[in-house]
């Protein structure tokens, strides 16, 4: 459903029925106003099956013991950069902030990595943790040093002041 202040509009399948009814809550959904709307994972009743079938559960995530992080970092007008995670099991427990100084300028990828050094320095190294990102460039990044030990060098990499934390955290 895509929703402006002027118009909503709603796609479903050609042989779907909708009734008047079902377009009324669509349009009074729609108009609601308030603050953002946080996810809620309930895996219990009808809505579990939704959640059994999202990325985070098919990897596993749902099941995990230990701390599930997620991350997320972005580039802002100026160069100002913000980042945050929050660790899904104990809800209060999150953290974001703003990193890097606008004249340096930044990488796609600084604010992804500064995310996930918070993430790392908020988790005690004792426990196991699951991290969940959708970068692509960070988990290569990261990649690139597990098991690399002292062959790896951070000579020309990107980013390498925040990528070094992440390393010493790991």
């Amino acid at each position: 459903m895509a929703v402006s202040e002027d118009n909503a509009s709603c796609w479903v399948h050609k042989d779907v029925a909708v009734t008047t009814k079902q377009i009324q809550a669509l349009l009074t959904a729609a108009k609601a106003s308030g603050g953002k709307d946080e996810c809620q994972v309930r895996l219990t009743g009808i809505e579990r099956e939704y959640w059994m079938g999202t990325e985070i559960s098919r990897l596993g995530g749902y099941g995990f013991r230990d701390t599930v992080t997620a991350g997320d970092g972005s580039n802002q007008k100026g160069g100002k950069m913000r980042v945050g995670y929050l660790n899904l099991r104990k809800q209060r427990k999150r953290q974001q902030r703003k990193v890097g100084r606008e004249k340096e300028g930044s990488s796609s990828n600084c604010p992804e990595l500064a995310a996930f050094v918070l993430a790392l320095g908020g988790t005690p190294v004792s426990k196991p943790l699951l991290y969940l990102c959708y970068n692509q460039a960070l988990l290569k990044a990261v990649k690139r040093w597990v098991g690399e030990g002292g062959n790896a060098t951070l000579v020309g990499a990107p980013d390498a002041d925040i990528l070094l934390e992440a390393i010493e955290e790991l």
